[in-house]
């Protein structure tokens, strides 16, 4: 029987996650469990009545090779633009599901807005459903996620969840630049560096870390650096797989060359706000080329649990598992966060055999 957590995995990595700050190599404490989802696990919905939508979900459909049954069109109303209501959201999805073959078990919808239903953000709504008692105080606790760093490699088959996740859809380059991205991420791993920042702002940086690694350590299998940082930004790295921080908007992103399959998020109350003239909007950090983020769309309080854990989101990472698997098993309470990026993405999954030794001045 299934375990409901992958207990070992998440007790070998926070043994890692508190090593002695010295440079040692890490590789045997990450375990190699790779993702079973494919292009037939996926089911791509997009929005008639929006061109970059129809041209995006094309563009992705071939990239990927969707089966055709797999590709869904809806008629958004007009009239919508940031949030749904529950009730056109009931609709929405049970047109959806009726559509849905017991294969999928995920499910791209390709559009920036509408990003929210009420509280819930549209991609905790699709697959856990509407959950209205926490729009009666969104700073109070959440919803636990049976997904929490969960052993589960078939989401629906296991646990009757289709995940989901949103490609952005403002810019049509920007949205096949990210899925390129997320394509050229399975051929091969880079040598990179997860970046990890203390700031300043307690509310917004302490929750998470607890979470944080000692620095200087490396994970040689995976071609990885550990860097955990005093510092407000970082900046002019070419080497970045993945950046975790706390502020209410992330500077100098565009210094920054992130690798294909790339995730990076910042601790704040409106990232999910997907509006161009947020400040906050986490699609900056897809737009300056990370392959996947995470933020709220309604004030969640600064709870750990309602944002991603950076240590089980690289456990099943760097186990082989997808981005979608990974971010949506990393957060405990995700019913006011919105998942974005191109899901299938998989820097990890084919296995580095005799990785060559990593150059320690790497991030000098």
């Amino acid at each position: 029987m299934l375990p409901l957590r992958f207990n070992f995995l998440w007790l070998m990595l926070g043994c890692f996650f508190s090593l002695q700050s010295i440079a040692a190599d890490l590789s045997s404490s990450v375990l190699y469990r790779p993702s079973q989802l494919s292009a037939k696990n996926v089911a791509v919905i997009f929005n008639q009545n929006d061109a970059k939508s129809t041209e995006i979900s094309q563009y992705y459909v071939a990239a990927r090779n969707i089966p055709a049954q797999n590709v869904i069109g809806i008629e958004l109303p007009p009239d919508v633009q940031n949030t749904l209501s529950p009730e056109r959201f009931a609709v929405l999805k049970q047109h959806i599901d009726s559509k849905l073959h017991p294969d999928i078990h995920v499910i791209v919808m390709v559009w920036t807005t509408p990003f929210a239903v009420s509280c819930n953000s549209i991609t905790s709504a699709m697959t856990l459903g509407f959950d209205a008692k926490q729009c009666e105080n969104t700073c109070g606790a959440g919803k636990q996620s049976t997904y929490f760093n969960s052993a589960s490699l078939q989401p629906y088959r296991d646990l009757g969840l289709r995940l989901s996740m949103l490609i952005p859809t403002d810019s049509v380059s920007a949205a096949k630049a990210l899925i390129d991205r997320g394509v050229l991420s399975s051929f091969s791993a880079n040598e990179g560096t997860a970046y990890f920042l203390k700031t300043s702002d307690g509310a917004r940086s302490k929750p998470r870390e607890r979470f944080f690694p000692k620095d200087l350590s490396t994970i040689q299998s995976r071609k990885l650096h550990l860097r955990t940082l005093n510092a407000e930004n970082i900046q002019h790295k070419r080497d970045v797989m993945f950046y975790f921080t706390g502020q209410t908007a992330v500077t100098h992103l565009g210094t920054l060359n992130f690798l294909p399959g790339a995730v990076g998020d910042h601790l704040t109350s409106f990232g999910g706000d997907l509006n161009m003239n947020n400040p906050s909007r986490i699609t900056l950090w897809t737009e300056a080329g990370a392959t996947g983020s995470y933020g709220t769309v309604s004030e969640p309080c600064n709870y750990w649990q309602k944002f991603s854990n950076p240590q089980v989101l690289l456990s099943h990472y760097l186990a082989g598992e997808t981005l979608i698997e990974s971010y949506w098993k990393s957060v405990a309470w995700p019913t006011q966060g919105v998942f974005i990026g191109e899901p299938l993405a998989a820097p990890y999954q084919k296995l580095i055999l005799n990785p060559e030794p990593m150059n320690p001045a790497n991030n000098e």
